[in-house]
């Protein structure tokens, strides 16, 4: 494993000097930048910034970088961000009858490619327990339903809470998270915390059953996006996106089949970036550093 890092992530109004103070604030600590980028837009007046340095040799110990970094954030009236590179959240995923999203990443929290755990599962069908529990993750089964929708809502706050949850991913859980939902759980700034795959690449075909419009329609390339949830139904801020070409003899069946393997791999690629915090969000949409 590498030698451990923190990361800053900064959005504020853009002005001159930004990049100096920012990394002459990491030098004048002592720490070794290996990672800077910045981005300036110039229309919205917004400045965002990711910095990443090693902790060794650092002249802060870690429980004083956050405190430091929001006196910085205040004096640049800007959002920020502290996080460090062995640090592993707690991530829920809901989950319905589909397994193949779930498996991929379970898979790859389990091999290492991504620094997270998995404590909880909740699922509206009882379908995939036994994968949950052959990860070593909690499963929760609760029905949703238009009658019963804030309980069941309520119940999963309360397991989100229970397990100390820091980020939701939806790998093809099929429901709508509510207001009040998104309210509760995600954040109000910059820094989102629920994640949704969906099987189409948007904005094209938004909503139910996007391969079979897809296929309506003969579509030559079809695709899957990961993006943060929002109140707009499948309209949150892009993270990452995946295509494949198809053609005139593939049927609804084979696209369903092509864009599951689209759906993996932006949702993995999506969670990655957000772990690693290579992903900012201002007006509506996504810078993604990589």
């Amino acid at each position: 494993m590498s030698a451990p890092t923190a990361i800053l992530q900064m959005i504020c109004p853009d002005q001159p000097g930004l990049v100096r103070e920012l990394s002459g604030w990491v030098a004048a600590n002592g720490g070794n930048i290996v990672h800077a980028d910045h981005h300036s837009d110039q229309g919205a007046g917004l400045f965002l910034s990711r910095i990443e340095w090693q902790l060794e040799g650092f002249g802060l110990p870690r429980e004083a970088i956050c405190p430091t970094a929001r006196a910085l954030a205040e004096r640049l009236d800007g959002a920020y961000r502290v996080n460090f590179s062995d640090y592993r959240p707690a991530v829920a995923i809901f989950v319905s009858k589909q397994d193949h999203a779930l498996l991929d990443l379970l898979w790859r929290v389990r091999s290492g490619e991504l620094p997270m755990r998995v404590p909880l599962v909740i699922a509206n069908h009882a379908d995939l327990e036994p994968i949950a529990a052959q990860f070593g993750a909690s499963f929760a089964y609760l029905p949703v339903s238009a009658a019963n929708r804030e309980e069941a809502e309520a119940r999963q706050l309360e397991l989100l809470a229970e397990h100390q949850i820091e980020l939701v991913i939806l790998a093809k859980y099929m429901q709508v998270l509510t207001p009040r939902f998104l309210a509760t759980f995600d954040s109000p700034d910059a820094f989102h915390r629920v994640i949704n795959i969906h099987h189409s690449f948007l904005p094209a075909f938004q909503g139910a059953q996007p391969y079979h419009r897809a296929w309506e329609r003969g579509v030559k390339l079809i695709g899957a996006t990961a993006h943060y949830v929002t109140e707009e139904l499948d309209g949150g801020p892009i993270i990452a996106q995946s295509t494949v070409a198809v053609g005139h003899r593939d049927e609804v069946a084979d696209l369903i089949r092509m864009g599951r393997d689209c759906e993996r791999l932006a949702l993995a690629r999506a969670v990655r970036l957000h772990l690693r915090r290579q992903v900012m969000v201002y007006r509506g949409r996504t810078a993604v550093f990589e």
